[in-house]
């Protein structure tokens, strides 16, 4: 066997939002509540602040035999732990009431998702059932709906304004899948994935209102609420928006809404840890949907984890001033700079153009590919993206997403990078970056 030595030390992976990987460290207070958790021998331990010690012998007592060991008390959840994310989302949207009974947990945002589509898949042909999906959209999400034989209905983001959502382009859409399949669902990821655009009041009012003529199912994914940082930008939850309309559409519009623990913040990808909020739902269909678990219920730990998440310290514990003060701003302001440095860096690599971020975890710049590189990906039976990343890797050790990942299929060539990184090792990736896209640049001209 040959190994050919390569002109770089490690392997840098930007290409999904898993900030352990890159090198962030993992919260501090989380890690020590899960560890008590598991190892309760630790609530001895003087060296782990009161109120760690506390919130472990709180989430130990809502276990089945007071231990992380047992199965949840049914397939939808910890009762105590639902109670945990209703009241969570009740103070996110200024006490619009949410009911425990409308949470639903399970191994990771992508499996509740998939429940979801498992209950809308029917038909076949013109009858097969189909969301309107955004396009770019989230890497994972055209993989998931093919698995569901569901049909993807894209319409497109405006990249000239910062991949904003136009209601015109959804009537479009909608007119051009009649005959094709039978639109069902209306997927909306905000603040966006991978286009960091955080949506408006006035966006999601008409996205309401669209939802509501068509009747559609509302999929609203909301994992990167907590890492909004454009000027003058603040995550609105579709759920807020929606009560806020009145009667007409909140008790009319159904809607699922989705987060996670592998968000901007916590971001614990590997607990694979996630609830959706179901919102005027038939009683029967989400029975179904509730049963759909069952006999399995979600993983403990997880829960945890998410309990953990939507009641951080509070001022006066211990652990306040570390964890809130100095963790959690601190992983704020390096994703709001990585996302600014970032963007102007790339912004000033010729045959490069990035739009400026308000929120979530990447950059989605666009490329300007030589000729001569697309036609040599051709031969080769490959997106050209794909063997921009690929060649990116093999010469440089970044692995960076292709767009068409993300659905994108456009004369434009994108490319996703995750910001969730210490800023030396982000600055890293840009560097190796830029020198190879400067040498394709040159050897192709």
């Amino acid at each position: 066997m040959h190994f050919h030595k390569k002109p770089f030390q490690r392997v840098i992976d930007v290409s999904s939002g898993d900030p352990h990987r890159t090198g962030m460290r993992p919260l501090s207070f989380a890690r020590q509540v899960l560890a008590a958790c598991l190892y309760p021998e630790l609530l001895k331990d003087n060296s782990f602040p009161s109120d760690v010690r506390q919130r472990a012998q709180k989430l130990l007592g809502v276990c089945n035999g007071g231990s992380v060991g047992s199965y949840s008390a049914s397939s939808c959840g910890i009762p105590q732990i639902q109670r945990s994310i209703a009241e969570f989302i009740t103070r996110r949207d200024g006490g619009v009431a949410s009911d425990p009974e409308d949470i639903i947990f399970s191994s990771g945002s992508q499996t509740t998702l998939m429940l979801v589509l498992h209950l809308m898949s029917s038909g076949q042909g013109p009858t097969q059932a189909g969301v309107l999906t955004p396009l770019p959209c989230p890497h994972t999400l055209p993989m998931l709906l093919d698995e569901a034989a569901i049909k993807l209905i894209p319409y497109q983001l405006l990249e000239e304004q910062g991949w904003a959502l136009e209601l015109e382009e959804l009537q479009r859409a909608l007119r051009a899948a009649k005959g094709h399949c039978e639109p069902r669902a209306i997927y909306i990821s905000n603040p966006g994935n991978p286009t960091g655009h955080v949506q408006d009041l006035k966006t999601i009012e008409g996205v309401i209102r669209f939802a509501a003529s068509e009747q559609l199912l509302l999929l609203v994914e909301e994992v990167y609420q907590d890492s909004v940082f454009g000027q003058e930008q603040k995550f609105l939850s579709y759920k807020k928006v929606l009560f806020d309309m009145g009667p007409k559409y909140s008790d009319k519009v159904e809607m699922v809404s989705f987060h996670s623990i592998s968000n901007g913040i916590l971001g614990e990808c590997g607990l694979r840890g996630g609830y959706m909020e179901v919102i005027n739902m038939d009683p029967l269909v989400k029975s179904f949907l509730m049963s759909m678990q069952a006999p399995y219920s979600p993983p403990v730990l997880p829960q945890l984890a998410l309990e953990i998440m939507v009641n951080p310290p509070s001022p006066g514990d211990d652990s306040h001033e570390n964890i809130k003060e100095n963790e959690v701003l601190q992983r704020a302001e390096i994703i709001s700079q990585n996302a600014r440095r970032g963007c102007e860096f790339l912004n000033n690599i010729a045959g490069m153009s990035c739009q400026p971020v308000m929120g979530g975890v990447f950059l989605y710049p666009s490329l300007q590919l030589p000729v001569e590189f697309i036609q040599q990906a051709e031969v080769l039976g490959m997106q050209a993206d794909v063997l921009y990343c690929q060649k990116l890797l093999e010469q440089e050790g970044v692995c960076l997403g292709p767009g068409s990942e993300n659905g994108h299929d456009d004369k434009n060539f994108h490319i996703r990078l995750c910001v969730l990184a210490p800023p030396a090792v982000l600055e890293d990736v840009l560097q190796r970056l830029s020198s190879f896209h400067l040498r394709i640049q040159e050897r192709h001209h």
